[in-house]
């Protein structure tokens, strides 16, 4: 495997799925149809930068505790097949690409991009003393949402807000589940999360609150902007969606905690954005 398809596993690059439509769906409602090239290039390229200077840090900072979990310890940093200085330039190169794209899009982005890279670097460690570790995830990848209509408008405005509440919640809602496989090992090493603090099925409960909470945000979402039909078609197949990806998974039974985590929602990003452009007209 070359170096370049290491990089591109440890950062996990695939599920960029999960938070880039959405910076594609705060653009284009923010626009109120194609937000033009120009701008649709530097948000891309500020997610890239970003979510790489996230990944990449928390692949450095997490590699002692990488090392010591049975499912992570196939990792690139504790196989060192990849180094930590080399992790470490490429988290700086992400941050530096995401500043220049703030500052190519308009001055709001450009003066909140530290508070944004505060996130995307301290999340790493939030898992070290509190179990509130899953909203700080979904809140740091909910900066996506409200950048897209930052990018574009060059103000907050309610639908960013709402956007952004919606994707805290539901990526920390699949970030719980997720969790959940890593009890006993996150319980040996000190390591904080809700199935940790509480049980699986506590872990599991939250979960299927937040998945509740995300569709209330769609629907106000869909409501605020006065999107059309199509949008609450999909609107109706994400909710379908969430009762599915619930239904893999149980307290006695997380053998589908994959499929529930990465399959089901990368279709719900992917529906979400489908329906909020084909919503427009």
């Amino acid at each position: 495997m070359s170096k370049l398809a290491f990089v591109l596993d440890a950062i996990k690059f695939e599920h960029t799925v999960f938070a880039l439509p959405f910076a594609y769906i705060a653009m284009v409602l923010a626009a109120g149809g194609w937000p033009g090239w120009w701008t649709v290039g530097w948000v891309t390229a500020a997610m890239v930068g970003g979510r790489t200077c996230a990944m990449a840090t928390n692949r450095v900072v997490d590699r002692f505790i990488d090392a010591r979990n049975p499912r992570t310890a196939g990792r690139h940093l504790p196989r060192r097949l990849l180094g930590v200085g080399e992790m470490r330039l490429l988290a700086a190169a992400g941050a530096v690409l995401m500043f220049v794209a703030a500052w190519m899009l308009n001055p709001l982005c450009f003066l909140l991009a530290p508070l944004a890279l505060l996130f995307l670097v301290g999340y790493a460690y939030t898992k070290r003393f509190t179990w509130l570790s899953h909203w700080v995830l979904g809140f740091t990848d909910g900066i996506a949402a409200a950048g897209g209509w930052v990018a574009v408008r060059g103000q907050f405005d309610p639908p960013a807000f709402v956007m952004w509440f919606a994707l805290t919640t539901w990526i920390g809602g699949f970030d719980l589940i997720y969790a959940c496989q890593d009890v006993k090992v996150d319980r040996e090493q000190g390591l904080h999360s809700v199935a940790a603090r509480f049980g699986v099925a506590a872990s599991l409960t939250a979960a299927r609150v937040n998945h509740a909470l995300t569709a209330v945000a769609l629907a106000m979402l869909g409501w605020q902007v006065a999107l059309g039909p199509i949008y609450w078609v999909g609107w109706l197949a994400v909710v379908a969606l969430f009762a599915y990806e619930h239904s893999l998974v149980s307290p006695r039974d997380l053998s589908r905690l994959d499929v529930a985590f990465f399959n089901v929602n990368g279709y719900i990003a992917l529906i979400v954005l489908a329906s909020v452009v084909l919503g427009l007209w």
